[in-house]
């Protein structure tokens, strides 16, 4: 029986992370880490570094926001960037087929402030993402979707959720927004093996001092799976030691193994 171990990483600039990638990736060796935010174009991309690690890398990205990558053992199938309709948003989702599992890799947009154009624009980016499975998938099909999905979820996923209550990421209009792709046949593997265990976070703001030592968290990046594949997942972690390195993304890990 073999083992998928995926992981997904907001690097917050990929150039400036890769003190803290190529050992993460040296030490932990997953078949596929998927990366947001990358923030370089694709001509400047630290290929070389990676593959240098051992892995292949693809990716979509512009020259100063937004970004996505993934880093791989295997040769990636079935490549593509981006939705196939208007526009295509190619710095913001990357799709490709590893073992037979297809894995899609977001960065959705934050939303700035609930009543800007920039809140319409990511909400209607999830009604995209949902069409975009019915579109090309089932939720028989192994599939993951992962990646810095800007959404707390519950309660749990932040440290005060009082006081962030109506946050573009902690709002019941974005709830249900995220809970509308997951009723298409996606389970949160993180939640399958930590039901309701708080204090459980992917982001802690750099503007905010000692946000990691003071528990001032978010659960903002995910790893989704359909129910089938879900099954046969065996563990998923947060990973702090990225975070806690010199110069870190504000991010950190989050990895998934399965038994295929």
């Amino acid at each position: 029986m073999k083992t998928f171990k995926i992981a997904t990483y907001n690097v917050n600039s990929v150039r400036s992370r890769l003190h803290v990638i190529i050992p993460w990736l040296n030490e932990n060796r997953p078949d596929v880490l998927c990366m947001q935010e990358t923030k370089v174009e694709d001509g400047k991309f630290p290929r070389t570094e990676f593959e240098n690690a051992g892995y292949q890398v693809s990716f979509s990205g512009g020259k100063k926001d937004n970004g996505v990558a993934i880093a791989s053992l295997a040769e990636p199938a079935e490549l593509t960037c981006g939705f196939e309709d208007d526009p295509p948003d190619r710095d913001r989702l990357i799709r490709a087929k590893f073992s037979g599992i297809t894995v899609i890799n977001t960065y959705v947009p934050q939303g700035y402030k609930m009543d800007s154009p920039r809140f319409e624009h990511k909400l209607k980016w999830y009604a995209r993402f949902r069409k975009y499975l019915e579109d090309n998938f089932s939720p028989k099909d192994p599939l993951i979707w992962c990646g810095d999905l800007n959404v707390a979820p519950e309660s749990i996923d932040v440290h005060n959720p009082k006081r962030l209550l109506g946050h573009v990421d902690f709002n019941p209009v974005v709830w249900e927004a995220f809970a509308n792709i997951k009723e298409w046949g996606l389970v949160d593997v993180f939640r399958k093996h930590h039901p309701g265990e708080p204090n459980q976070y992917t982001f802690f703001d750099y503007r905010i001092p000692g946000t990691v030592e003071r528990g001032l968290g978010w659960r903002v990046d995910h790893i989704l799976a359909t129910p089938g594949l879900a099954r046969k997942s065996r563990d998923c972690r947060i990973d702090m030691k990225p975070r806690l390195m010199e110069k870190s993304s504000d991010h950190t890990v989050l990895i998934a193994e399965f038994k295929l």
